[in-house]
């Protein structure tokens, strides 16, 4: 099957991003977000990264199934290390307390994830979908404080990152609050 210009862009997007960028992507279909997130990570096993992908349980299968057809063998990459996958959820409760991210905790538990990834690969690529739960549970303080947390891990340890937020959860938001996410990342994915 030929690739669109749609997934083309987006391919060509994700060869070019910095070592340090904090990508977001307002997505309608889970189907374009599946596209970009395969892209991104695709790139990665090209260029040789390890992947940290901190998602919910629905976006791993869906995301593993991709790979699979791609020929990437997702339980032989998560053996070498160079695939790590994590329970957004699960992630969240180690460090949010009463609504409210503890920085101490977030960045301990994204070291600790860095360290296990550089083991084998030098430069990394991750993804993370906490803010979006966050977001959906309407802690929009919460979720730009921990975008500001990551923006600065990301800049300090030199790694991009991939957010993705469902457009719809957005369109019910305070404008202003929407454009500080906006803000809040380096670089926006361009729409599939």
């Amino acid at each position: 099957m030929q690739p669109t210009q749609q997934q083309e862009a987006i391919e060509e997007f994700w060869q070019h991003i910095s070592h340090c960028d904090h990508v977001v992507q307002m997505y309608e279909t889970e189907e374009s977000f599946l596209d970009t997130l395969e892209a991104f990570v695709v790139e990665g096993f090209r260029s040789n990264d390890a992947i940290v992908i901190i998602a919910t349980p629905e976006h791993r299968a869906a995301l593993a199934q991709r790979l699979e057809r791609n020929g990437i063998s997702v339980s032989a990459a998560a053996s070498s290390g160079q695939y790590i996958v994590r329970d957004a959820r699960a992630c969240l409760a180690r460090f949010m307390f009463d609504g409210w991210p503890a920085e101490s905790r977030f960045i301990a538990m994204v070291e600790e994830l860095l360290a296990k990834a550089r083991e084998k690969h030098p430069t990394v690529r991750a993804f993370g979908e906490m803010v979006a739960l966050l977001w959906e549970e309407k802690l929009y303080r919460a979720t730009m404080r921990l975008e500001h947390m990551w923006t600065q891990l990301c800049q300090r340890e030199s790694f991009p990152l991939f957010c993705a937020y469902p457009k719809a959860s957005f369109d019910a938001g305070d404008p202003a609050i929407c454009r500080e996410v906006h803000n809040a990342h380096t670089r926006a994915c361009p729409p599939l």
